[in-house]
């Protein structure tokens, strides 16, 4: 895994972070997980918009894109109004045709440290209620559950119900 390499996305990776989505999607449908993504839901608008207010962020592999992830810098629809403390991510995504078991937390702990390098003291997210796997797999990352929105909008216009979830981050000695 030392071989990933970590960089913001740009206008040239919209259609493949639009297919890395659907990919994702299409594999939790395939498992019998319903009710997060759908295949089509967004499309390259939705990341252009996203690079305009926070941040893209790709993993390679071998030159091929392994995972990608969105982070904010404010995410009112879920948190309400907040002080700049945290980054929110969004969106972790993992290519399983490339990327090796254990990727998607080698995402997540880069952008933890993207979060640590601007100043703010903890990661935010939001789980859909009832995957249950998924809120699992942060708790196991270090995130704890800090409440719960319901009817948080979604692109299918369809709101939905979240879990919270926060992470302080431990500031490095130095």
């Amino acid at each position: 895994m030392t071989d990933l390499r970590v960089r913001s996305a740009s206008a040239a990776d919209l259609a493949a972070l639009v297919r890395l989505r659907d990919e994702a999607a299409r594999w939790m449908l395939a498992r019998g997980i319903t009710g997060q993504w759908l295949p089509g839901e967004l499309n390259e608008e939705h990341f252009r918009r996203v690079m305009a207010h926070g941040e893209v962020w790709l993993a390679e592999l071998g030159g091929r894109i392994a995972g990608a992830w969105e982070l904010w810098w404010e995410d009112e629809d879920a948190w309400g109004p907040q002080p700049p403390v945290a980054g929110y991510v969004h969106r972790l995504m993992v290519d399983r045709d490339v990327a090796a078991p254990g990727t998607g937390r080698l995402l997540l702990d880069a952008a933890e440290e993207r979060v640590a390098a601007v100043g703010r003291s903890c990661v935010r997210l939001d789980c859909l209620a009832g995957n249950t796997q998924l809120n699992a797999y942060y708790r196991h990352a270090g995130y704890r559950v800090v409440g719960g929105k319901e009817g948080k909008p979604q692109p299918s216009g369809t709101p939905k119900s979240f879990t919270l979830m926060e992470k302080e981050l431990r500031r490095k000695a130095g």
